[in-house]
């Protein structure tokens, strides 16, 4: 499954040279809920960036690394950078079928977190062999509010359901023994597709007093038009969508083909030499045409979507241990 993403970019590469990509409707970051898709984008402070992404990105690098240093917390530097006081509930995956996942507790922030892997960079080019993009209706048992409208690509629905009952048990019983109000959910590139279905998800199912999070990197577009407004009606300025420079997983699959993103793109724009400054701004409305969208999609760049994002964090699990 690690394929998709990489599959994806293909598909778009090949109808970008047969039919130009229309541009619709993302939505807002810190609380901001309001503008379209050309709406002026608003920058964002160092500060926030700090505080609102830079730990998110932190799990997005560690769940790449296998579960067996994951439920240890040995991962080298992805572990390490997040501190000792992460204690890890379940972890799986098999890196085919199921990608690399864990739910954990936080102890520094109080907070229940979701991880889910992403494409891994170092085979992001070998691995272009996905190119089927069908759409799928919402599976109702794990998405109770959505309507028949809601469609999903069948394979980030297909994958997301394999680990739903297990992510959603873990949280349930990490809730409860933790006494924890919040949770955190967290994937990269494939990762962030089932991260955000994992979102929707959670907060349809779990007591309406957690508050839950959702933040990813590099999403692809996962559903239809029907999908991103169910995203934007149920989990608002909770999710968070981060793109990276000319990464170009998050402009497929296209929207002529009808997948649609969300609200809530933080675009960034510039990385420093060193990788820790980013210069970023949050993008009104779904699909704002003066960020991520504005990308042309033949001058991608596959690095951009290994990274860095900020604070000199890519993703992989080059970093991982052996």
């Amino acid at each position: 499954m690690r394929a998709l993403a990489v599959g994806l970019l293909l598909a778009a590469v090949q109808l970008a040279s047969a039919a130009p990509t229309p541009i619709p409707t993302p939505e807002p970051f810190s609380g901001m809920n309001a503008g379209t898709g050309d709406s002026t984008p608003i920058p964002v402070s160092e500060e926030d960036i700090t505080s609102q992404l830079v730990r998110p990105a932190l799990f997005a690098r560690a769940v790449y690394c296998s579960s067996p240093v994951v439920e240890t917390w040995s991962c080298g530097e992805p572990c390490d950078a997040l501190g000792s006081n992460v204690k890890v509930l379940v972890a799986g995956g098999d890196d085919e079928k199921i990608p690399n996942f864990f739910v954990a507790y936080d102890q520094d922030k109080d907070t229940v977190v979701v991880a889910h892997q992403g494409t891994e960079p170092k085979n992001f080019l070998s691995d272009l062999n996905d190119l089927e993009i069908v759409q799928v209706g919402a599976n109702t048992t794990l998405l109770p509010g959505a309507g028949d409208d809601v469609k999903l690509h069948d394979g980030f629905a297909a994958t997301q359901g394999r680990t739903a009952d297990l992510v959603l048990s873990t949280v349930q019983s990490a809730l409860d023994s933790t006494g924890s109000k919040q949770l955190q959910v967290i994937g990269h590139s494939l990762g962030a597709a089932i991260a955000s279905i994992d979102g929707v998800m959670l907060k349809m199912k779990l007591d309406p007093s957690i508050a839950i999070t959702t933040t990813v990197f590099g999403l692809p577009r996962v559903g239809n038009q029907a999908w991103a407004d169910l995203v934007d009606s149920t989990l608002g300025s909770s999710f968070t969508h981060v793109t990276n420079q000319n990464d170009p997983v998050p402009r497929v699959p296209p929207q002529f083909l009808g997948f649609q993103h969300p609200s809530n793109e933080v675009h960034i724009s510039a990385v420093d030499p060193t990788g820790n400054n980013a210069t970023a701004t949050f993008c009104p409305g779904q699909e704002n045409d003066q960020c991520a969208d504005s990308n042309n999609i033949l001058d991608a760049s596959v690095t951009n979507h290994r990274g860095p994002y900020f604070a000199n964090i890519s993703m992989g699990n080059r970093f991982c241990p052996l």
